[in-house]
């Protein structure tokens, strides 16, 4: 199957068939995480260990990041580490898998029911990822291409595994005292495994290879790749040892200081590579993934007040709110309402048009509406703004209003996505 993934030509890549359903399956859930969060703001005012709070966490971080990224990766994967994927069935049980779990743990965490729904759910989730990570493993292996972009994807399957891995250990201690303490004592080192192990350490390694391709830039600093890598990975080795042997939390510190570094390295490195870069003008696409960038720094500011308060022993649960928030609706929305349409149209295009050799084709980014991409792009920046606003002031007003917006927006986003996957062809000239 070719699909392109650049402007500047074509890759030899995964079949749509494999790669389509993770991002209607992305996108609809997306859209129910934003209409469950304007139902459910008044959770704002609870504890961050609240039914539906984690309920909506975890949709955000499996049904929209996780399977957008799986969508994305089983893509991008072959251009990058320059082979194939291995196995598309392995693909399609990643799919089939999460797509069942997924509502089960969600529903598990919506109507607190510790028991078989909850389980079920996570169950199914640590086999569709086991079938995930199996199948990169194995495509890289196959490719015999080890650079720092392999390396990155690699250990991020691991993360992730571990992630999801550790969340059943969790799941299954409610009710059978599998760890020594309860569940919620093992809460941040969860999270933080998924957030810096899978999302920083996949995005920050697909995206050093896709920003200077989208841009037109020849820019590339492989040193500068392997040194992001090591740091994400010691920062969060150190901090799951920190919290496992309960050492001092002023020693949050350390973790927290090694990944701002490798984001100021990324911040630099994607700047080098927009400043030499060849195409001049950016599309709104690009603007907003850029954008993703800067809004790294969001929730690193809400997690340093986070550590402090922690160390002061004074009641942090508002910033924990703002800090999943600053990640989940802030930073990987943002990353992934950016790609969405630097990758699915291309994708699209090649399975209408890459049969038909005679005639003159739309662009790929023919597909889909610009204008429904400019409003969907505004009404997320005002709701993310807005309810960000709410969980400092603890207002209701700026809570539904935040809220509303982001709905709107996902309505856009969800339109703008099942407009470019159900384009028609449509060819000038002659067509074989």
């Amino acid at each position: 199957m070719i699909t392109g993934v650049s402007d500047g030509g074509l890759q030899k890549t995964t079949s749509y068939k494999v790669v389509l359903p993770f991002y209607v399956y992305g996108a609809l859930s997306f859209l129910l995480a934003c209409g469950l969060l304007l139902v459910n703001t008044s959770a704002v005012h609870s504890h961050y260990f609240h039914p539906q709070t984690l309920a909506i966490t975890h949709l955000m971080a499996l049904g929209w990041g996780t399977m957008l990224i799986l969508g994305a990766s089983h893509q991008l994967l072959p251009v990058i580490i320059e082979g194939k994927l291995d196995s598309d069935v392995l693909a399609y049980f990643s799919f089939f898998l999460a797509a069942t779990g997924i509502p089960f743990l969600v529903t598990g965490f919506y109507l607190f029911n510790t028991g078989r729904i909850l389980q079920t759910g996570a169950v199914l989730i640590n086999a569709a990822v086991i079938c995930y990570f199996l199948n990169v493993l194995n495509s890289i292996f196959e490719s015999k291409k080890n650079d720092v972009y392999a390396w990155f994807i690699a250990t991020a399957s691991l993360w992730l595994f571990t992630t999801v891995f550790f969340g059943l250990l969790l799941v299954f201690n409610f009710s059978r005292s599998w760890l020594p303490n309860n569940s919620i004592e093992y809460l941040s080192i969860h999270a933080h495994m998924g957030l810096a192990g899978w999302f920083l350490l996949l995005v920050l390694g697909v995206a050093s290879k896709l920003i200077p391709m989208f841009l037109i830039s020849k820019y590339t600093n492989t040193k500068t790749m392997w040194w992001i890598y090591l740091l994400i990975n010691t920062a969060l080795i150190g901090f799951v040892l920190l919290k496992t042997y309960n050492i001092n939390t002023r020693f949050y510190y350390s973790p927290f200081f090694l990944v701002l570094i490798a984001l100021v390295l990324f911040t630099n490195y994607c700047y080098k590579a927009y400043k030499v870069r060849i195409r001049k003008k950016i599309d709104e696409q690009m603007k907003v993934s850029l954008l993703s960038v800067a809004m790294l720094f969001l929730p690193l500011l809400s997690l340093i007040i986070v550590i402090y308060f922690v160390s002061m022993n004074i009641q942090e649960s508002k910033m924990v709110l703002l800090y999943g928030f600053c990640i989940f609706f802030g930073w990987v929305t943002a990353i992934i309402l950016g790609m969405t349409f630097k990758t699915l149209p291309f994708i699209v295009w090649n399975m209408v048009y890459h049969k038909r050799a005679v005639g003159k084709t739309p662009a790929p980014k023919e597909l889909f509406s610009e204008k429904l991409y400019q409003i969907m792009s505004v009404l997320y920046l005002l709701g993310f703004l807005l309810f960000l606003f709410g969980i400092i002031l603890l207002n209701d007003v700026l809570l539904k209003a935040g809220a509303a917006s982001l709905l709107l927006s996902a309505v856009f986003y969800v339109c703008n996505v099942l407009k470019t996957i159900f384009h028609k062809p449509q060819i000038n000239g002659n067509n074989n």
